[in-house]
């Protein structure tokens, strides 16, 4: 597996080595909040930012693997301190593994005599017997990435909680939701399903009128028959606020977007607004008159072709 040197992580979350896990996970909220996409969509390098600010508290808040980069960047620190490595140090440092110029072949030669070499070339082929070969190795066990679906307010989205969930193996964590997170984001916990798979949480952002949350937005699934779409209609419509009424335009097809301005989640002097995705469903029970006006909708459709 290839080694590299990690971003200084305490840099990106402006604290020091010596800080407690408050002051850590306040640091980290502050950072993740002045970075994130949604307040910085001007900025191309903000998602990277974003993305380095979570990897670095996932590193810093576990024990373990806060150890393990320590000890890796001191690695690489102190081979580089006062001279410049030989070959087979730097790939021992980078591949993790050792080097040796000596031949395979070479040491194989080296344990046989002349002796043995000689006997070799004379032995009558006709007369060898092949021996049994070892038995196969066992299959190897494949193990699989195992998943978590936590539901969380909008609140809890929208600041960053802490949830806890339990492992394939019982034990309970307690998992950190960053800010602005969305319905359907996953969380991934490195190494810690079974067979050193990766175990992953799914958070769940939605509200029991179906708005789903994704940062300071909310969008919304409208779901209409088709001569409500055709002709247009108004719509009471579910916000996080109360129900207000959307006109919905003549003509409308599956997967137009009508926008309600102001009617997301709100962050400082930041408002989100939602989104509105037309669904077309047809009726359930359709009666033998309704069905013979579809048919000669189809027809009248067919003639103008």
């Amino acid at each position: 597996m290839t080694t590299t040197v990690d971003p200084n992580y305490w840099s990106l979350l402006g604290v020091s080595p010596e800080c407690d896990s408050n002051e850590l996970k306040s640091a980290f909220r502050k950072e993740a909040r002045k970075w994130h996409p949604d307040l910085n969509k001007n900025d191309v390098n903000a998602e990277e930012r974003f993305k380095l600010i979570n990897e670095a508290y996932a590193i810093l808040s576990d024990p373990q693997k806060r150890s393990e980069w320590e000890k890796q960047n001191n690695k690489h620190k102190d081979i580089f301190d006062n001279r410049f490595p030989t070959y087979e140090e730097y790939i021992d440092l980078v591949l993790g593994i050792k080097t040796d110029l000596k031949s395979e072949s070479d040491d194989q030669y080296s344990e046989h005599s002349e002796d043995e070499y000689e006997n070799f070339e004379q032995t009558n082929f006709n007369e060898y017997v092949p021996t049994t070969s070892e038995p196969a190795p066992p299959p190897t066990l494949i193990y699989e990435d195992q998943e978590s679906i936590v539901e969380i307010s909008p609140d809890q989205a929208l600041y960053g909680s802490s949830v806890e969930i339990q492992l394939q193996d019982g034990t309970l964590v307690e998992v950190l939701t960053p800010p602005f997170a969305g319905d359907g984001w996953r969380l991934r916990i490195e190494g810690a399903a079974i067979g050193c798979r990766d175990h992953f949480v799914q958070l769940k952002v939605q509200t029991e009128d179906g708005l789903r949350i994704d940062g300071l937005r909310v969008t919304y699934r409208l779901e209409l028959f088709p001569h409500d779409a055709l002709l247009g209609c108004a719509v009471d419509i579910p916000t996080l606020n109360g129900f207000v009424t959307l006109q919905v335009p003549p003509n409308s097809s599956t997967g137009r977007l009508l926008r309600l301005r102001g009617r997301g989640l709100e962050y400082e002097e930041y408002r989100g607004d939602q989104i509105v995705e037309i669904i077309i469903v047809l009726p359930d029970n359709l009666s033998d008159s309704e069905l013979a006006l579809y048919q000669r909708l189809n027809e009248i459709s067919m003639e103008n072709y």
